[in-house]
């Protein structure tokens, strides 16, 4: 019985409006592909918004300086070793288009590309577990979500590897659906392309344990699960063969025992404060009120959605070492939980009326406020005007390119340069290619990256005229104070002069602009 008010039915905006949401919560399968599309669009456009405004930051030059050492690009290969930090399948996917042509968006349309793909495996993921329409929403509220539009907008190795992890879970899914052996064995696979693209991705496979330790109504046989990890292992094998035919092993080990006992680059803090607010605040809110009100109801489903989003976020949490971009693998999740939210329960305790109305405006409306929750911050997210302040993996620098560029035209090949930290120094060799040391390198090899060479003693190489050029830098500094004082003495001890100098527009608190300058090159003499 419908208990809106006669007056209101006769309403032909509300007829019409009525029509429009019962035609969205009623689709047949040509509707959602035609909807789909229309998503991958609205994430495509936002992924690819003035995406190349400003050039990498530390990150993106070591994958793309990987890339560019396997795709032999002249005087960067000399500069970034092919096997450094990571499993090298991006990089040699990237290396693919440098052999064409080399320029910097290239890696960054790249990354785009798997972003889009993930969203697509969203859609399927969310349909599989539920229906179209929760498959449809999550699928547009993380191509709106700004920490998925940041980060697969950077040459991170995050953004791909959170596809592959999320075509795991497809296929897990598929298997506990079907019971069909073939589909775990295939997310075994899926898995080891996780690994291949970024090592930390193994942790998820500690969320499909959860799931499978957890449901009893998922049978799997040890056999099943022999042949799964062996195809993960067959995957992962060209990885250890590559370093041990380079003769790269020890250097491997040493970034192993490096990250291992590495020292904490954020307070204990960093995720609960950065992460919900990219992810989205009502989306989170969302998920977490539909899992206690569909408490009832939970199935094999949730534990699985569960134990994929508390795996990471305690690892991570628990680990000293933290990047904004760490807990990507759980934001399609979240959209899944938020999306079943509003599909997916009802209050069946009210009134019909309430009922009613729950069912044709309140859905409405809770899809529309989390739409609109993350389109603004989405939108804002893609404006790249420039910050002096940086989180690493949360966006580029601003002058950087600039910078590197002016080094590459107007400085002897034979320069080299002394930076406040490896970040720029990274920045200066992919653009500038030109050698450069970061003062805050430690000597001790415990407490550095092994690729990074330090400078044993800043004063003598000055004096005889190995090192020509210090570069400040405001992101540095700002992250080491300390060092960021000791590079500035030896401009003053070495009478160093500004050669150039990269400037941003600023704000101030007063609503008045300014130029700010953000990296200084200075020339000293012995």
């Amino acid at each position: 019985m419908n208990h809106v008010r006669p007056s209101v039915r006769r309403n032909p905006i509300y007829q019409a409006l009525r029509v429009r949401w019962l035609s969205i919560t009623t689709l047949d399968e040509t509707a959602s592909y035609i909807l789909i599309g229309l998503i991958l669009t609205v994430g495509l456009v936002l992924r690819l918004w003035t995406i190349n405004a400003l050039g990498y930051n530390s990150d993106e030059t070591v994958y793309a300086g990987q890339a560019a050492s396997i795709a032999g690009v002249p005087v960067i290969k000399e500069m970034f070793p092919i096997f450094r930090a990571h499993p090298l399948i991006f990089p040699f996917l990237l290396s693919l288009g440098f052999r064409m042509v080399f320029n910097d968006l290239l890696g960054r349309l790249l990354v785009v590309a798997f972003g889009i793909a993930t969203i697509y495996l969203t859609y399927h993921l969310g349909t599989l577990l539920y229906n179209r329409r929760i498959g449809l929403l999550a699928a547009l509220m993380l191509a709106l979500m700004p920490y998925h539009i940041i980060v697969t907008r950077q040459v991170l190795l995050d953004g791909p590897m959170v596809c592959f992890a999320i075509l795991a879970l497809y296929l897990v899914t598929r298997f506990a659906v079907t019971q069909h052996s073939p589909w775990l064995w295939a997310a075994g696979a899926a898995m080891g392309l996780t690994f291949l693209t970024k090592e930390t991705g193994i942790v998820l496979m500690g969320g499909i344990y959860v799931f499978l330790a957890l449901s009893p109504s998922i049978q799997v046989r040890i056999r099943d699960l022999i042949i799964s990890i062996a195809c993960m292992g067959l995957v992962i094998l060209p990885h250890p063969i590559a370093i041990s035919l380079a003769g790269t092993s020890k250097t491997a080990g040493q970034y192993l025992l490096w990250q291992v006992f590495r020292r904490p680059n954020h307070t204990w803090d960093f995720y609960p404060t950065t992460v919900p607010t990219a992810i989205g605040p009502l989306v989170i809110i969302v998920a977490l009120l539909g899992l206690w009100l569909l408490w009832r109801q939970r199935s094999w489903r949730e534990t699985l959605l569960i134990g994929w989003i508390a795996t990471p976020v305690i690892f991570f949490q628990l680990w000293p070492v933290k990047g904004f971009q760490y807990l990507l693998p759980i934001a399609p999740v979240v959209a899944i939980l938020a999306a079943r939210m509003v599909f997916s329960w009802s209050p069946e305790r009210a009134s019909a009326r309430l009922r009613e109305i729950w069912q044709g405006w309140g859905r409405g409306l809770l899809a529309t406020l989390l739409i609109l929750s993350l389109l603004i911050p989405g939108w804002v997210a893609v404006q790249s005007t420039g910050t002096d302040s940086f989180i690493a993996g949360a966006g580029g620098i601003a002058g950087g390119r600039e910078t590197g560029l002016w080094i590459r035209d107007n400085v002897p090949q034979s320069a080299k340069f002394i930076t406040i930290g490896p970040s720029m120094a990274n920045i200066i060799q992919f653009y500038g290619r030109r050698r450069s040391y970061g003062l805050s390198v430690s000597t001790n090899p415990l407490h550095r990256n092994p690729v990074y060479v330090p400078i044993e003693n800043p004063d003598r190489v000055i004096r005889s005229g190995e090192i020509q050029y210090i570069v400040y830098d405001t992101f540095s500094a700002g992250r080491s104070p300390a060092f960021a004082e000791l590079l500035m003495k030896y401009v003053r001890r070495f009478q160093g002069h500004v050669v150039h100098t990269e400037s941003i527009t600023v704000t101030n608190a007063d609503g008045s602009t300014m130029s700010k300058p953000v990296i200084v090159i200075y020339e000293v003499r012995p």
